[in-house]
């Protein structure tokens, strides 16, 4: 770094100060309605918290911006850096049970249904038959539970936008205990001057962001429960997004991790064309790695997207030992990470928001693989069009979870666009009034720019070109 450079990382870090210590000062001031602190002792200590993780994110990220990966030590992972899923020991019921007893399961829940057109967490979307992603989920840990007399705790990692009305929607369930824990707050900051929007802890929410899923370690501790789970007798814990479908508790994945060292998996599936942009595990000097587009040098996003060299891609579902958390936090992994620079629009103009993929973590374990899983294990949910697909009649549901319908005579998912005029659910309910049927679609099923104005019940010949 010249001396220009370091004048400037320093007088922007000087800058930057100034306005934390400005929010962290305010939090002792905020009150609520009533005139009481805005915040209990522990809350603001959580904030806090908080700010100072954003502290060591952000100053880390000024020295190493512009900053690529070195195309060249990449290459695809080496013989044993990836298990093949039936390579996996089958685990017995009484062996499952007493697995199942050391497992949390942990589904992050931090998103908005924005991308469909809904203003609450995506999770209360109805996705199946009258059921939500939320409820789908409990189903299938209250089926664990009752198959094999075992008590495997659900938690979910909310955000700031999504805390209020899953907790509201949390009263619902009697017959299992969930918890629930909020992922880190932290402030937005100016594309051109990297100075923090916010001024006050109490700054419109605007001003903030929830980091992505790379923060579920560090707020995890931070809530309390990493230490209280591990007090429980706790061993391991199976993370995944709450909108993908297919990632379900997996007994012999759950015996894999148990039977070996290992402290961290990666599932890991084979790519298709709709996965060419999904974050894929490679072999850089000699440790797994995640590689995310974000990361790719200009030029190279080509040969990132090809399913030739880089043949799987990461589901974002992981089995963590609990310990390793513990010790990984411990010795500053976080700080070690790879920083993703996501940049926004909003009303007070462009901005930049830092975030990091719990997947980076991986290389930072001292054993970390992948498995390669059937496709089965990855039904995300991410718009219409995916949604078209799991309420159709190639999957039915069993104990919360999306089974495939044996009369399909084709084994792949066939490839959905619908357009502009299904975005948002409340559109797409209007159009299609009952189950879909495409078991006999082979390829793709792609919406008519013109057409599809009328409502719907179960044929779809008349509004969607069908390429077969």
């Amino acid at each position: 770094m010249n001396l220009r450079a370091s004048f400037e990382l320093e007088s922007t870090v000087e800058e930057s100060e100034k306005i934390m210590s400005k929010i962290e000062a305010s939090i002792d001031k905020a009150k609520n309605s009533e005139g009481a602190p805005a915040y209990s002792e522990q809350e603001a200590e959580t904030v806090r918290k908080e700010l100072d993780g954003f502290r060591k994110l952000f100053y880390s990220f000024l020295p190493q911006r512009g900053r690529v990966i070195d195309w060249n030590r990449i290459n695809p992972p080496r013989e044993g850096m990836v298990l093949p899923y039936n390579d996996l020991k089958p685990c017995p019921d009484e062996e499952a049970a007493a697995l199942l007893d050391k497992l949390v399961v942990l589904k992050l829940n931090g998103g908005l249904g924005t991308s469909m057109g809904c203003t609450g967490p995506k999770s209360a979307i109805d996705v199946h038959t009258g059921y939500n992603f939320l409820d789908l989920n409990v189903k299938q840990i209250e089926y664990l539970n009752e198959k094999y007399r075992t008590k495997v705790q659900l938690t979910l990692m909310n955000s700031f936008n999504t805390h209020t009305m899953t907790r509201k929607m949390l009263q619902k369930y009697r017959n299992i205990e969930i918890e629930s824990f909020n992922q880190s707050r932290y402030p937005r900051i100016y594309k051109e001057s990297l100075m923090p929007v916010p001024k006050d802890v109490d700054d419109p929410l605007e001003s903030w962001y929830p980091p992505g899923h790379g923060d579920v370690f560090p707020a995890l501790a931070n809530s309390g429960l990493l230490d209280k789970y591990i007090a429980e007798g706790k061993e391991f814990i199976f993370i995944s997004n709450i909108d993908n479908l297919g990632a379900t508790v997996d007994v012999q994945l759950l015996k894999q991790m148990a039977d070996s060292d290992v402290e961290y998996i990666m599932e890991v599936t084979n790519k298709t064309r709709s996965d060419i942009k999904g974050g894929t595990l490679i072999d850089y000097d000699g440790k797994p790695k995640l590689l995310e587009i974000a990361q790719v040098p200009k030029g190279k996003e080509d040969e990132f997207k090809s399913i030739k060299k880089f043949k799987i891609f990461n589901t974002n579902n992981l089995w963590v030992r609990l310990t390793a958390i513990k010790k990984f936090l411990s010795k500053g992994g976080m700080e070690k990470l790879d920083i993703i620079i996501n940049q926004k629009a909003t009303s007070e103009g462009p901005v930049i928001q830092l975030e990091r993929a719990v997947g980076a973590a991986m290389q930072h374990f001292e054993k970390a693989c992948g498995v390669n899983v059937p496709r089965t294990r990855f039904l995300p949910v991410k718009d219409t069009s995916d949604l078209f697909i799991v309420q159709s009649n190639l999957y039915t549901l069993q104990s919360g979870r999306m089974v495939w319908n044996p009369a399909r005579q084709f084994t792949t998912i066939p490839f959905v666009k619908l357009g502009d005029k299904f975005k948002s659910v409340s559109h797409y309910d209007a159009r299609f009034k009952g189950k879909p049927d495409i078991l006999v679609c082979a390829l793709s099923l792609s919406h008519a720019p013109d057409s599809l104005s009328l409502s719907l019940s179960l044929s779809l010949s008349l509004s969607l070109s069908l390429s077969l």
